[in-house]
């Protein structure tokens, strides 16, 4: 085994011949998935979200590294990549952001027998010192589920190595140059709509706020939306009737927009904006909660980046149930990340990112989320205590506009 923390510099520029490895086939979706706690980014896909998906066949430890980019959906960097395989296919692909505190892949032993994982592939990226210890971790989980451990790379600046061959004709001390446009896997993913972005910060963007001269409309229509609510609030005779007249037109509000993204459509920037103020009510979210489709994932990928910061936690939590259940726990994590960085108590992104972090399929949800009128059982008649959550935010300071010029689009 080489677990050489930081090999001598490189004497030679010739590839030697790769040693024989065994040919898993991972499954990948066609967008990536993934993360939660800022130093411990746990990304998974599981079988219930690969099946039918298109396979990439690997057959080489260069072909291992140019897959792993389209598995995890970027290109990672200080990272361990555990594949878990089953009769060659993969059945959870996780990433973690490197260093791990120790334990951190405890629970993969439980998600090893739950997805009936065989063998697995390990990849960490970085030196040795930060890759070899969490490549030690996983070998250890595995070997303790009775696991094979079919190969564990570490990839630093264009070099691999590998842990489960000490061969010198096959694995150098130095290292083996490895030159990803040699292997076919990119060509066969981007046919097969697979994306691998520069990196998980590119994702980021794809869900970060709007700025520029549409986030001061949005801005605008806000304060409209607010307005309109505080007048209706403070000439409504009874507080009991408006909140039920409110809680009812909120949830019509929810259904409308949803139908309005199914069929194409995008809601203007007070539709939006209302829309975003109902959501802060706790029974209007669980009606998009239990209504959820992955059809959802373009509307509340929409709300997150345009709604005012401080009404984002709900659009954002929608999005990462929406994202999980397809499988793309990146969006669901970096979604997360968002609510949890203006909320950290909100309740509804803690328990998703709790299930993320546990490695737990969405399938566990499916079937199971209440109904509506299960809701209404439950939460009992619209009453003013409901609104709460809602007029607590109308008064928080608004941030000031980014400067003009750096609109995301």
């Amino acid at each position: 085994m080489t677990t050489n923390h930081q090999p001598p510099a490189p004497t030679s520029t010739a590839t030697p011949l790769p040693h024989p490895k065994p040919r898993p086939r991972p499954t990948s979706q066609a967008e990536p998935r993934h993360s939660p706690e800022p130093q411990v980014d746990t990304e998974t896909e599981t079988d219930a979200e690969m099946e039918a998906e298109p396979c990439l066949t690997l057959s080489s430890p260069t072909d291992i590294l140019a897959a792993v980019p389209y598995l995890v959906g970027f290109h990672p960097n200080s990272s361990l990549i555990v594949i878990g395989l089953d009769r060659r296919q993969a059945k959870v692909v996780a990433r973690w952001g490197l260093p791990l505190p120790p334990g951190t892949l405890g629970g993969l032993e439980l998600v090893f027998g739950r997805e009936n994982v065989t063998e697995i592939v390990v990849v960490g990226y970085g030196a040795g010192e930060l890759v070899t210890p969490a490549v030690d971790e996983a070998r250890l989980v595995a070997a303790k589920a009775g696991v094979r451990v079919s190969e564990a790379l570490r990839a630093h600046e264009s070099r691999y190595w590998s842990y489960v061959c000490d061969l010198p004709l096959c694995c150098p001390a130095e290292g083996t140059p490895y030159d990803l446009s040699t292997s076919q896997i990119a060509a066969e993913a981007t046919l097969r709509g697979l994306v691998a972005l520069p990196d998980r910060e590119s994702l980021e963007r794809t869900i970060a706020p709007i700025t520029g001269p549409v986030r001061m409309a949005m801005r605008r229509a806000t304060a409209d939306a607010i307005t309109a609510f505080q007048a209706d609030l403070m000439a409504a005779p009874d507080l009991d009737t408006f909140a039920t007249r409110y809680v009812s037109e909120s949830l019509a509000r929810v259904r409308s927009a949803l139908r309005a993204h199914e069929e194409g459509g995008r809601l203007d920037d007070l539709e939006a904006a209302k829309l975003g103020l109902a959501l802060t009510l706790t029974r209007v979210r669980d009606e998009a909660w239990t209504l959820m489709e992955d059809s959802h994932t373009l509307l509340w990928k929409d709300l997150t980046r345009r709604l005012e910061p401080r009404f984002t936690p709900p659009a954002a939590s929608l999005l990462a149930m929406a994202a999980w259940r397809t499988g793309n726990s990146v969006q669901a994590t970096i979604a997360l990340e968002r609510a949890l960085t203006i909320d950290p108590g909100y309740s509804m992104a803690n328990l998703l990112m709790h299930a993320l972090q546990n490695l737990l399929s969405p399938a566990i949800l499916r079937g199971r989320l209440p109904t509506a009128a299960e809701l209404d059982t439950a939460m009992g008649p619209p009453h003013p205590a409901w609104l709460l959550p809602l007029v607590n935010l109308l008064d928080d300071e608004t941030p000031q506009p980014p400067p003009a010029g750096q609109e995301e689009t």
